[in-house]
């Protein structure tokens, strides 16, 4: 079997590599797109960084290509969709860097408090003023963490161990699931107003960007600082710079940007911001571990032993796949959906299978509706392979049947979720998915509303009172924005004397946060929510 190696993956991966005799291993870093066109309908696996881009065309000409591994977390130089179609399985390695990144963040929590960037080049600039680099303490202030999965509990630890009282908002994780770690659960918003510190250890999702913003900070403590070494645009850039010149803001600490590298940012003209080049996982050892691990996960698929991190593809046989595929396909879509539409910390959920949905067994479906239902919220580090651990992480429990008896549909699944929204009281929602005879995935009812939707990319659901005008109202907005109605389905229950109304358009571009909120200014639109599936 032939591996090649297109990005410089260091001396600890390549050994682990050649400790097999029986591979042959090519370490070709640089290869032009063509070049590596040409060359890599020869291998089995491929082991790429960030360099290498694995597009659609390339992927063509992969004939005998088994696995893609990424020394890394992000995947956005593959194409996932061309590379799930071809059979290839495409690995990352999420955990290597959790360490690395957990201190740079605590790192710049320090630096930030003290101003050691700021007095450094003081001193190299022969000055020696004291007075000017007046730091605060970090005994006994509050450190608010945003996201609280492996890298959060890490820098959450190490906070404790300075004496900080730390406060956490996860909107996916129970108190219960993490007692062991000294924090205290919080909303959004009571974390904002308690927080001497903030600092953001979640993906960049539609739900996660510019979680401050002009309405968020205002609600902030005066004199905050905030760090950010996760993902850039989870701050909004412009609001941060204006809330710094008005002294609201004390600090900030990035290592990450919404371009990156920030050409004429203007934050990067502050005296109070103080930056590094996206350095979070930028130590040997993270390096090391990442390259570690993709080797042995890439040797161990090539051998049939184990799969690990895959994050396109559940272990399947090949024609056990083929037959799934679009069962995984609507499980994952599920799951994505409920996210999106409800939220709320997730306490059980129940999954039911009917029909030919459960007649090649459940556990890979059950995987699939579980990425779904995560991937919002832990973005690329959850996958077919670890996403049943992490939501047991989050105290999720998870029960499956399978059904004989004759529902609406013969073949479906259906999720039922208990989760709890802001302290309340927990809330039971139900989703249920479909296939027709074109094996084209349905959503096919959300609680007690019944329609016929294909979850395409861009999806816009409307809650609304049942009466004329509604539909021509959207139309407009909708039109105004340019945003095209690719298909419309509706649903009505009654509720008492009033008929209600669940619109779900599909349209051709997303739909903005601004465009929603026009949409909701109209007084028989009762919500409105877009999501991406």
């Amino acid at each position: 079997m032939k591996i090649l190696v297109s990005d410089p993956l260091g001396p600890s991966g390549m050994a682990e590599l050649r400790k097999d005799k029986n591979l042959v291993v090519d370490e070709r870093p640089g290869l032009s797109p063509a070049e590596l066109k040409a060359i890599i309908g020869e291998y089995d696996a491929v082991l790429v960084r960030s360099g290498t881009k694995l597009t659609s065309d390339i992927l063509d000409a992969a004939k005998n290509l088994r696995i893609v591994g990424r020394a890394g977390v992000g995947v956005d130089n593959v194409d996932l969709d061309a590379a799930t179609k071809r059979g290839v399985i495409v690995m990352n390695t999420p955990e290597g860097n959790t360490i690395s990144t957990a201190e740079h963040s605590f790192s710049m929590l320090m630096a930030l408090a003290r101003n050691i960037p700021q007095a450094y080049l003081s001193v190299k600039n022969g000055e020696w003023k004291r007075q000017k680099f007046l730091g605060t303490e970090l005994q006994s202030k509050v450190l608010g963490v945003v996201g609280f999965g492996r890298i959060g509990r890490e820098v959450a630890k190490r906070a404790s161990a300075f004496g900080m009282r730390v406060v956490t908002f996860d909107p996916f994780i129970s108190a219960e699931a993490v007692k062991e770690y000294p924090v205290e659960f919080l909303s959004f918003k009571a974390l904002l107003k308690a927080a001497d510190f903030i600092t953001f250890h979640t993906p960049l999702t539609p739900e996660t960007k510019y979680l401050l913003n002009d309405e968020t900070f205002p609600l902030c403590k005066d004199g905050v600082r905030v760090i950010n070494c996760a993902r850039g645009g989870i701050i909004e850039e412009k609001a941060l710079y204006k809330f710094i010149k008005s002294g609201k803001v004390a600090g900030a600490a990035l290592d990450v940007f919404e371009k990156e590298p920030p050409e004429k940012n203007p934050l990067l003209e502050l005296p109070q911001v103080i930056s590094t080049p996206h350095l979070g996982a930028a130590t040997q050892e993270a390096q090391e571990n990442v390259a570690v691990d993709v080797a042995r996960q890439v040797v161990d698929a090539l051998y049939e032993r184990s799969i690990k991190n895959a994050v396109n593809l559940p272990n399947l046989d090949p024609e056990t796949y083929r037959v799934l595929k679009p069962w995984i396909v609507l499980a994952e879509k599920l799951g994505l959906l409920y996210t999106q539409y409800f939220g709320g910390v997730v306490k059980k959920i129940t999954i039911r299978y009917g029909g030919e949905a459960s007649r090649y067994g459940t556990k890979a479906l059950t995987i699939s509706v579980l990425k779904g239902l995560l991937t919002p919220v832990c973005g690329e580090t959850v996958n077919f392979v670890n996403a049943p651990a992490m939501a047991g992480e989050r105290g999720i429990v998870i029960n499956e049947s399978v059904s004989t008896q004759q529902e609406d549909y013969l073949n479906y699944i259906e999720l039922e979720v208990e989760a709890v929204f802001d302290g309340g009281a927990a809330q039971i929602n139900r989703i249920t998915g479909s296939l027709f005879a074109d094996q084209l995935p349905r959503i096919v009812r959300l609680n007690e509303f019944k329609f016929d939707v294909q979850p395409s990319h861009s999806v816009l659901f409307i809650h609304n009172e049942d009466q004329p005008g509604v539909v021509g109202i959207l139309g407009t907005i909708l039109g105004k924005n340019k945003i095209n109605i690719a298909e419309m389905s509706l649903g009505r229950v009654r509720k008492g004397k009033k008929m209600l109304a669940m619109t779900v358009i599909n349209t051709d571009n997303e739909v903005s946060k601004e465009v929603l909120a026009e949409i909701k200014k109209f007084k028989p639109i009762l919500d409105a929510k877009a999501v991406k599936l």
